[in-house]
């Protein structure tokens, strides 16, 4: 069963939140952090992107870089600019998105914060759907470590339930403690605070009923999270495991709520094949229809778009090509990992393939066009997006999803919150 708690965050008072709240360290990259923090000094980005305080080209792993964060999470306390609450209490955090995988349509997703049990993580009740790399780990280890504070949530999704969607439309309808606009996405972000002693103790007493939560993203921030939480345990002679250091910060979302969008590949070259080539290989386990060259997004599971020399086609995947009953092998992202960039592209390790890159759905069909049609890529490939129902079930059986399976949106913003481990 779930163990969570609530904690004292950290967060920008109302009036400055939106100078201080910024997208996640990992959807952008120093330069980009250093254009959008400008010359705002109370940016996030200087917290969690500080190699942009330093010259051009300086690595984000360089040992003063996180020493940086520290100096600056510091100056943001001494300053104001953060402040920590002065009781244990949870937050609710909304987000209204208009994607176009709901139609454009305006959709609000709404997540508890809460302090999640790093012990939960390590005897798999918090569980996990994706691979994480020892080197990133490490790098959000140490960013833990030197500012001993959670500075950015995990997103977790939890089974839905109708006693904790009441009290959260409950407060919903109150005036939220933050409510903003983001710059570049235009989503809406609003938070509210549930200080109520009775309201929290519900919340405890509904999570401690749910047999796991489920990583929808940020398995490094989990993974890191867990083990310093692990190693303050190890280093305290007294400890008792109540600690703030057991737990770390998550924003859990009702399953039903999220959206998963497609998350597609364009590859560098056919492996030697023409286009004519490439096409009659295809044939050999999927059904190629031309489509034109209007845009084709994939219509169901198992049916893939190609963008090829201005053209798009349609692939469905035929009959015996998988096995419906593998959690695994029914997925899409699988089916065209072997039968696609592995048995014709031979394309090998996909996370470390130079041949390969990896776009969001975020940013449509469109910019896989532009960059087949630019030169830089020779294909495109689109896939139908797995559902929340897909994951769930993988990580309940214990796999792992292929790499770059999920895109989830819209994305966490960061500063709104933080969470200190003492």
């Amino acid at each position: 069963m779930a163990i969570i708690k609530p904690f004292r965050g950290i967060r920008p008072p109302k009036e400055l939140v939106e100078q201080v709240e910024s997208r996640p360290y990992d959807v952008l990259d120093s330069e980009e952090a250093r254009a959008e923090a400008g010359d705002n000094e109370k940016s996030l980005y200087h917290i969690i992107k500080p190699e942009i305080n330093f010259e051009p080209g300086t690595s984000e792993y360089d040992p003063k870089v996180y020493q940086e964060a520290a100096r600056q999470f510091q100056m943001f306390q001494d300053n104001g600019w953060l402040v920590q609450d002065t009781k244990e209490q949870y937050y609710i955090y909304a987000q209204t998105s208009h994607l176009p995988a709901n139609g454009g349509k305006e959709k609000t997703q709404y997540g508890l914060v809460i302090g999640a049990y790093q012990g939960d993580y390590q005897t798999g009740v918090i569980k996990k759907h994706e691979l994480t790399r020892r080197d990133k780990e490490e790098d959000r280890m140490k960013h833990v470590r030197v500012n001993n504070a959670n500075i950015e949530p995990v997103f977790f999704a939890y089974p839905d339930n109708a006693v904790l969607d009441k009290l959260i439309m409950k407060y919903a309808a109150q005036q939220p403690e933050y409510d903003f606009i983001a710059p570049i996405d235009g989503f809406r972000h609003q938070l509210w605070i549930v200080d109520n002693d009775s309201d929290i103790q519900l919340i405890t007493d509904e999570f401690a009923k749910m047999p796991a939560l489920y990583i929808a993203d940020g398995h490094h921030r989990s993974a890191a999270a867990a083990l310093v939480g692990s190693e303050k345990a190890s280093q305290n002679p007294n400890h008792k495991g109540d600690e703030e250091y057991n737990f770390f910060m998550a924003v859990a979302f009702q399953a039903s709520q999220l959206t998963v969008l497609d998350y597609n590949r364009v590859v560098k070259d056919l492996n030697g094949n023409t286009s004519e080539q490439f096409l009659e290989k295809l044939s050999k386990n999927f059904i190629v229809t031309l489509k034109g060259t209007d845009e084709y997004r994939p219509q169901h599971a198992h049916e893939f778009s190609l963008y090829l020399d201005g053209n798009w086609y349609a692939l469905n995947a035929k009959e015996g090509t998988f096995n419906p009953n593998d959690p695994i092998g029914v997925l899409d992202v699988d089916i065209s990992s072997r039968l696609i960039l592995q048995d014709i592209l031979e394309l090998g390790d996909l996370r470390s393939s130079q041949r390969i890159d990896f776009v969001g759905g975020l940013r449509g069909l469109g910019e896989l066009k532009r960059r087949v049609d630019s030169g830089e890529m020779r294909a495109a490939l689109a896939l139908y997006p797995v559902s929340m129902q897909q994951i769930m079930d993988i990580a309940d059986s214990g796999n792992i999803m292929p790499p770059k399976a999920t895109w989830f949106e819209p994305k966490l913003r960061s500063g709104l919150i933080i969470h200190k481990l003492d």
